[in-house]
């Protein structure tokens, strides 16, 4: 696996990176094609408190962690822990008959451990709703989210006509996901 390492508002040392990368190699065992695979990494600082970003695009999906600490190391420890957890705990999921064929290049499925969660059947989905997309500008789409007090808003962008939804951030801010 190819391991891109950055810094946004710190300057990476090439310990900081030896130390990431030798970490992040024990995800390798679980990745089918890991030569072709590319994870980023970013470390940023704000205050006292460091954080790792870990983004592993892959065929068809994508693994992702994040964690904060006084210790850039410590994090970076959670963080690959973390990673290793998400596929562990997904197995069974990863492996029912709709997803092993896509996935089967995106995962060695023999190098992932079994784990208690394995027992569960799959998602529950225990609600389902419908909603009507109506469109209106991204300012009023974030009044209609923050009206009904929701982590997220559906829309159809007025400008563009693309389903899109806005989402208030851990930070506070506010994100915009767009439809293709």
């Amino acid at each position: 696996m190819e391991i891109y390492v950055r810094g946004d508002n710190i300057e990476v040392t090439k310990a900081i990176q030896d130390y990431a990368k030798e970490k992040l190699n024990r995800i390798n065992k679980y990745i089918g094609d890991s030569e072709k695979t590319r994870a980023t990494v970013v470390a940023s600082v704000k205050g006292h408190n460091q954080k790792i970003e870990v983004t592993i695009p892959l065929k068809n999906v994508i693994l992702r962690a994040e964690e904060t600490r006084d210790d850039l190391y410590a994090a970076i420890d959670v963080v690959v822990d973390k990673l290793e957890r998400q596929i562990r705990k997904n197995k069974t999921k990863l492996q029912s008959k709709k997803m092993k064929d896509k996935l089967s290049k995106d995962f060695m499925f023999d190098a992932i451990e079994a784990t208690d969660d394995d027992k569960e059947d799959g998602y529950k989905i225990v609600k389902r709703k419908t909603v009507e997309v109506k469109p209106m500008s991204e300012e009023e789409a974030l009044l209609q989210m923050e009206l009904l007090e929701h982590q997220f808003y559906i829309f159809k962008d007025a400008e563009s006509s693309k389903i899109s939804v806005v989402y208030k951030r851990k930070e506070g801010n506010y994100g915009i996901i767009e439809s293709e």
